[in-house]
């Protein structure tokens, strides 16, 4: 590629936007222009002003960079947003009236009803929702979200079943890592040795995002997927990675081969180009044992969904265990991924080449 497209990180000093430039390092289609944290942080080297956590180093063009103000003004249009969602609430819809591409983690617009809330794999449609924005009618701008750390997970294990049997029913547990909570988080008094059964919202969350995700773009509105959906969350001396224990009711009964045939065979973004697509998206292990977040939180880099223990439930009709990387699939590459994906659809003033690969995009399937 001869160009890359400059991109700014909104919240970059904290464990989202952390990942979001350890992500970025040398990223085929997108470049690092602009850093913004909090007023204490602009005007500051990155370096001296981020508390660095990942375990591969500060990369080096980003450790001079001065952080910015959060403010439009001399942004680059194209924003990933990694904020706490009181502010992401004030904040984002200044950029998107700016002319801005907001492509946003925080929950704070992920229910609203133009906004779309996206999984790629999942629901890639739903970014013709955009068009209903008054920003995108104004100046161009919009918003565009990707779900909870903890929904992320489930949905790429629900996709499938959903697609091929029909889903009336989940209820699921979570077994949520100490990283959600950003940092520093939740208090090592309060978490070693011990299990939080409560984090604010989440519960809701879960419910009310796994419906818009599996629901249908019918005009300018989603139709939530006609489901009960019970969610339990529970914080664990985990460093990364969520595993739930997941239980579901099918519209039409499956067998079991049936079932690992549809998470097999659910690979719709293999051949798109996206730079940050797993191969799977969702991987199933045989072994009783798995998965587990140590072993299997890194699968397709991060990005993968691991799936194991599938056997028949009793109260509804098959439950499993399914396994994500929250900072990852479930932070900042979901929000690369869906940036890849406006990329694609021609949402951003992307390079007019966009290099090896590109003859493959229309088998991404993305809406005009």
């Amino acid at each position: 590629m001869q160009t890359r497209q400059k991109v700014g990180i909104l919240g970059a000093t904290g464990v989202i936007g952390q990942r979001f430039l350890q992500l970025l390092e040398a990223h085929p289609w997108f470049e690092v222009a602009w850093l913004a944290a909090s007023d204490r942080s602009s005007g500051r080297r990155y370096a001296d002003v981020a508390r660095w956590k990942l375990d591969t180093p500060i990369p080096a063009e980003i450790a001079g960079m001065t952080v910015s103000p959060a403010s439009p003004e001399g942004a680059p249009k194209v924003i990933f947003a990694a904020l706490d969602a009181d502010i992401a609430r004030e904040m984002e819809p200044a950029f998107a009236a700016a002319g801005c591409a907001v492509i946003s983690n925080s929950s704070a617009f992920r229910m609203q009803a133009d906004v779309p809330l996206v999984v790629p794999e999942v629901n890639r449609e739903h970014v013709g929702l955009l068009e209903s924005q008054s920003w995108r009618k104004n100046g161009g701008g919009y918003i565009l979200t990707n779900p909870n750390c903890s929904t992320i997970g489930l949905v790429l294990a629900l996709k499938p079943l959903e697609e091929r049997f029909g889903v009336e029913g989940v209820a699921v547990t979570t077994l949520q890592a100490i990283s959600g909570a950003g940092y520093p988080g939740v208090a090592s008094l309060d978490i070693l040795g011990n299990v939080v059964p409560h984090i604010k919202g989440e519960e809701e969350k879960m419910e009310s995002e796994t419906k818009k995700l599996l629901g249908r773009l019918r005009g300018d509105r989603i139709e939530p997927l006609a489901a009960r959906v019970s969610a339990h969350c529970n914080r664990v001396a985990v460093e990364d990675g969520h595993t739930e224990s997941v239980s579901v009711k099918l519209s039409r009964k499956a067998s079991r081969e049936e079932i690992l045939a549809a998470w097999r065979e659910f690979t719709p973004l293999v051949g798109s180009a996206l730079p940050t697509a797993p191969e799977r998206p969702v991987e199933f292990l045989e072994e009783e044992n798995r998965p587990q977040p140590r072993l299997d939180r890194m699968r397709g880099k991060g990005m993968t969904a691991t799936v194991g223990r599938l056997r028949p439930c009793e109260l509804l009709d098959w439950k499993f265990t399914v396994l994500s990387h929250n900072t990852i699939r479930g932070g900042a590459g979901a929000a690369l991924l869906n940036g890849e994906l406006l990329a694609a659809s021609g949402r951003l003033d992307f390079p007019a080449n966009p290099g090896p690969g590109a003859g493959r995009l229309e088998r991404v399937a993305v809406p005009a």
